[in-house]
């Protein structure tokens, strides 16, 4: 299986290079890196990791499309920040997929850290949605999730891809003010109405 980590880590640098880019590129690679990691995640007993995978695989597709989406102005889904709105339903859903994947990985399987994997489950449920929105806050839940992640992945032994989770954190804290700086120069080079 260390040869599928390593190559699983490399294609997630490539994706997190282009995340941070804001390149549509991500969705390729997100749509590459769950099906390896399906595999790695079963093999350490990341029972909720796994099965997000599939999520993971089907999000990369409708990031794609949501991110081709072409808006009124003629171009492509702008960076925006997360609509109020949005906030409390995001927190409750995140609240009860992470109740819900905790009772599952206690009741039936032989996870060691099922508290954990279900908090970086849900927690990555709602990053993921969010950035195929291009809300920028999506970088501050990927914070949590990538700082939290790296902990239990070097607890596991699973050594390269818990140092890619370290990086992700760092890059993840660089990329919301990255986004933040890309929201207000397309702000600008909007035509005056």
């Amino acid at each position: 299986m260390e040869y599928l980590e390593i190559i699983g880590t490399a294609v997630g640098l490539a994706y997190l290079w282009l995340e941070y880019r804001a390149s549509i590129w991500l969705w390729l690679a997100g749509i590459v890196m769950p099906a390896l990691y399906v595999f790695i995640y079963y093999d350490a007993g990341f029972y909720a990791d796994m099965a997000i995978n599939g999520y993971y695989f089907a999000a990369g597709i409708y990031g794609w499309m949501m991110w081709r989406n072409k808006k009124g102005d003629g171009g492509a889904r702008r960076i925006a920040h997360t609509p109020v709105r949005f906030v409390l339903p995001l927190v409750v859903f995140t609240a009860a997929a992470f109740a819900a994947i905790a009772a599952v990985l206690v009741r039936f399987t032989d996870s060691t850290v099922p508290y954990g994997d279900s908090f970086t489950t849900a927690l990555s449920i709602a990053a993921l949605w969010m950035l195929s929105r291009k809300y920028a806050e999506q970088w501050l839940v990927w914070i949590a999730v990538d700082a939290v992640s790296a902990g239990l992945y070097f607890y596991k032994g699973l050594y390269p891809t818990g140092a890619l989770y370290t990086l992700y954190a760092v890059v993840a804290a660089a990329g919301y003010f990255k986004w933040l700086k890309l929201m207000q120069d397309e702000q600008h080079a909007l035509p005056d109405a």
